[in-house]
């Protein structure tokens, strides 16, 4: 059973940012939850390595782009010597290969910077539960039910690996223009616009597998 927080035993957070300012906001946010507390901050990766031996947080806050050491080093430095930990990355961007590398580094979830307070609050609580939290935009979630075909969910698979249309259609023995035709169907299926939204859709539903 998930462990659930509550008031006497807050979620301990650990906030990576290198920006002053976005820590504070961050800080402000998470400070003003009855269920979570700040219990450390770090500006860098090798600091937040460092951070997170010595105060071993419930949840690291992680960015994604910091100076020495990015977050997804930072991200699996910390997760290969603490097979529980658990982060929460986040970007300023949303690609597939944001999203590849966080997972594969042991992330539990990644959020966009520009995420509403409500929203950041409620990845905290799930991740500390143990869920993952990948987030589709609200238009995009459960739109359309039609499920994939197999050709398109092997293009879905080797674009979350990180592969351009070209080097899919080798992959596949098929044409670029094929390629683009089933990833057209894919995001008209999931009711996306994107690969990176497609990717989370996909992961949220099951359809793609995280294997380390």
């Amino acid at each position: 059973m998930p462990t659930i927080s509550s008031p006497d035993s807050p979620i301990r957070v650990l906030i990576v940012e290198d920006h002053y300012l976005a820590r504070v906001a961050v800080a402000s946010v998470i400070g003003s939850q009855d269920d979570m507390v700040v219990v450390g901050e770090a500006e860098n990766g090798p600091h937040a390595v460092r951070e997170y031996e010595r105060l071993l947080p419930d949840l690291v806050l992680m960015d994604l782009r910091l100076p020495g050491l990015d977050g997804v080093g930072a991200t699996a430095a910390i997760c290969s010597a603490h097979k529980n930990a658990k982060v929460l990355l986040l970007s300023h961007y949303e690609t597939v290969e944001d999203v590849r590398k966080a997972l594969q580094a042991g992330a539990k979830g990644y959020l966009k910077k520009d995420v509403h307070g409500d929203e950041l609050v409620r990845a905290i609580r799930l991740v500390y539960q143990g869920h993952r939290y990948v987030p589709v935009d609200a238009h995009a979630e459960g739109t359309n039910a039609t499920p994939l075909t197999r050709r398109e969910l092997q293009i879905l698979e080797h674009a979350f690996a990180g592969k351009g249309n070209q080097d899919i259609a080798l992959a596949l023995g098929i044409s670029e223009g094929t390629v683009r035709i089933h990833m057209s169907n894919v995001l008209h299926k999931l009711g996306v616009r994107r690969r990176a939204e497609a990717v989370a859709v996909a992961l949220k539903r099951g359809l793609l597998r995280n294997d380390p």
